[in-house]
């Protein structure tokens, strides 16, 4: 079986928090899902029971007719094809809609999609109201990176912006202090207010900001590094500068 290609209108997501969290938060979204013939276990019944009562059609299938459908095995049995046309989510509508400080990361050529995925779940788990990233010079939301967001793709708003400076001006006309980490930074992130409106602006690992984005910032601040690595994954560092802004606010 061929794998079959995502479209502008479909695309693939899989594991069982992937698509089980689509069923709830958006259960119309979801227009099939395949199911391995093998999966007879208690979790696979449970699944099986929240998909019919969405009204979602099942189809069994062999296991590695799943694994050419996504093109890995990791996909725990289950593969979803769910509908990509919802309305885009604008960065205006995020910051009018607010009922606390902002609380937003931005990803400057994060191209892995298992990066992706990992900062999608870390804002998740931190409160975060966005996310924000370019369309170009980065990765999209792939089947890839929505199994590793482990749900968190369909909880955490992901915006795309066509030209990153823009948005990062525009978060600041709305009142939001836009960071960016820097490993050069003279002044640690613990040393930086973050108790009001605050986005945190993460480049690749090894690459950083891009020249304009670093400009573009309000501040520049480091992660105290203690040992002999000069720097981290780029979600194990939006994870510790969320973190931060949340342990100031209480």
């Amino acid at each position: 079986m061929a794998k079959t290609p995502e479209t502008a209108s479909t695309r693939l997501i899989y594991g069982f928090h992937a698509v089980s969290a689509k069923l709830r938060h958006a259960p119309d979204a979801v227009l099939e899902i395949h199911l391995s013939a093998d999966r007879k276990d208690a979790r696979a019944k449970k699944f099986i029971a929240q998909a019919e009562a969405a009204g979602v059609r099942i189809l069994h299938s062999e296991g590695d007719k799943l694994d050419a459908l996504v093109g890995t095995r990791r996909h725990q049995g289950v593969v979803a094809k769910v509908d990509a046309t919802r309305r885009d989510i604008k960065l205006a509508d995020v910051l009018d809609s607010l009922e606390e400080n902002a609380l937003i990361l931005v990803l400057d050529g994060v191209q892995d999609p298992h990066n992706l995925g990992a900062c999608l779940r870390v804002a998740d788990a931190a409160g975060a109201h966005a996310v924000v990233a370019p369309k170009d010079r980065a990765v999209g939301l792939n089947a890839t990176a929505v199994k590793v967001a482990s749900g968190a793709a369909d909880t955490v708003p992901y915006i795309t912006v066509t030209n990153l400076a823009r948005a990062l001006r525009e978060m600041q006309d709305a009142g939001v202090w836009v960071i960016g980490a820097a490993g050069e930074a003279e002044k640690s992130l613990h040393d930086v207010d973050q108790k009001g409106p605050v986005a945190w602006v993460l480049g690749a690992e090894g690459d950083g900001l891009r020249r304009l984005t670093r400009e573009t910032c309000d501040e520049l601040a480091r992660i105290p590094m203690h040992g002999s690595v000069e720097s981290l994954n780029v979600s194990v560092a939006s994870g510790i500068c969320l973190f931060e802004a949340r342990r100031q606010r209480q």
